[in-house]
């Protein structure tokens, strides 16, 4: 690079995947700094001057973008802040050759170089680039056959029946020790009940109901970071979750496979046999899904739990059955939700109702009604996306809030108007 009597701006970006050592005095990241600020004092007579501003990435992988300091970095190179990034070792930058792509372009569109500081690469000449990309090249098949190293060992692992980590389970603890799944009698106890409630009920939100009245939780675990997580109420797909674990009969799943553990059993075999096809039978005893679209997906909430409200439906010899169901009732059970469903075909004629009777004060509604009975399902549906922002229903107390978009009425007018009259 040329000499310049005003001062290039360099700006130093280090990254560490894992986030082990980063608490000492003189880790990783600083070591990579103190690498790029001996380099920029190596040009100062090129005018070269380290900005104070430090762009560090701890624990973060180079996988992908998603990375605060390098986010922030990008910003300011946008922002003309920078002349020079400088890392330490090209894959401290990235492992993705596709986003090294979009990173060099964003530097180029700014004018901003780059130089590897261990590698002596330089993105300003083009044998420089040509030899980014092959070393990029070499990084990133070396990311892929790391992960697929890291694949094949969880899965050696499970086949020997070990517990290689994940969500913590209901009824076992990991010793710090082993690193091996161990009975906490508390809960095992609650996961035996649980198993035994669905034996005998048959239904999940009977049992939903039964939980909530003990006062039973999920499992609540401490993260790494200190951070707690878990301990909510049970919903039907945690339930349903918890049901069909194979762990609890003391196996290790590996995708369709399934292997003795080294851990013990806390539901007997013939209690967890018994369970499964009852999980089988009512997912098969649904009647088919209503095909016929929902017009206010993702518009109607359910007031009282502020909720949306998810279409469903069913379909029993030629008759189609559709309704709009709370998501906290799905969830929690009925009597959690004043409102809990709704007949679809009378929440959306009482909405069109609503929308025709505006017209007074939207001259462009005037025709609204005739016009929709005219309009197929999935036009019905766009049309009431482009006109309403939201719909709110009080099942309790039989209410229902229409709130439109600003220029919805006269947007909707023209397309109306034409699919009405084709």
């Amino acid at each position: 690079m040329k000499k310049s009597s005003k001062p290039i701006r360099c700006a130093i970006y280090t990254r560490k995947s894992t986030e082990e050592g980063l608490d000492q005095d003189f880790n990783s990241l600083d070591a990579q700094r103190a690498a790029a600020e001996a380099y920029i004092a190596s040009q100062r007579q090129e005018g070269w001057r380290c900005l104070p501003d430090r762009y560090n990435d701890g624990g973060y992988t180079g996988a992908n973008m998603d990375r605060p300091a390098l986010q922030r970095l990008l910003a300011d190179v946008a922002a003309k802040k920078i002349d020079i990034v400088l890392i330490y070792k090209l894959d401290r930058l990235s492992r993705s050759l596709l986003d090294f792509a979009r990173i060099v372009e964003a530097f180029e569109k700014h004018q901003v170089s780059f130089v590897s500081v261990t590698q002596h690469l330089n993105s300003t000449t083009s044998m420089g680039r040509l030899m980014l990309n092959v070393l990029l090249s070499f990084a990133q098949f070396e990311r892929e056959i790391i992960a697929e190293r890291t694949r094949d060992k969880i899965a050696a692992a499970r086949r020997k029946g070990k517990w290689v980590g994940g969500m913590p389970l209901l009824g076992y603890a990991v010793d710090p020790s082993t690193f091996k799944l161990v009975v906490n009698q508390a809960e095992a106890a609650q996961v035996r009940a649980i198993f035994l409630l669905y034996r005998d009920k048959q239904a999940l939100q009977s049992v939903l109901d039964e939980l909530q009245r003990r006062g039973w939780r999920t499992h609540r675990w401490q993260t790494r970071k200190g951070h707690w997580r878990g301990g909510q109420e049970f919903t039907k797909t945690s339930l349903r979750r918890l049901l069909r674990n194979p762990t609890y009969l003391g196996m290790v799943r590996y995708k369709q496979e399934l292997h003795p553990g080294e851990h013990t059993a806390i539901v007997d075999a013939e209690l967890w046999h018994a369970v499964q096809p009852l999980l089988q039978e009512k997912r098969r005893a649904g009647s088919r899904r209503s095909t016929q679209p929902a017009v206010l997906k993702g518009l109607l909430y359910c007031a009282p739990c502020g909720c949306i409200m998810h279409g469903s439906g069913t379909t029993r010899g030629n008759k189609q059955y559709r309704y709009y169901v709370c998501g906290m009732a799905q969830r929690r059970g009925w009597d959690t939700c004043p409102s809990k469903s709704v007949p679809a075909g009378d929440i959306e004629r009482l909405v069109v109702e609503q929308i025709g009777q505006l017209s007074p004060e939207e001259p462009a509604l005037e025709n609204f009604v005739p016009l929709w009975t005219d309009l197929a399902p999935e036009v019905q549906a766009r049309v009431l996306r482009q006109l309403i922002e939201r719909v709110d229903y009080d099942g309790a107390a039989g209410k229902l809030a229409i709130t439109l978009r600003p220029e919805g009425a006269s947007a909707i007018a023209p397309e109306l108007n034409s699919e009405a009259n084709p």
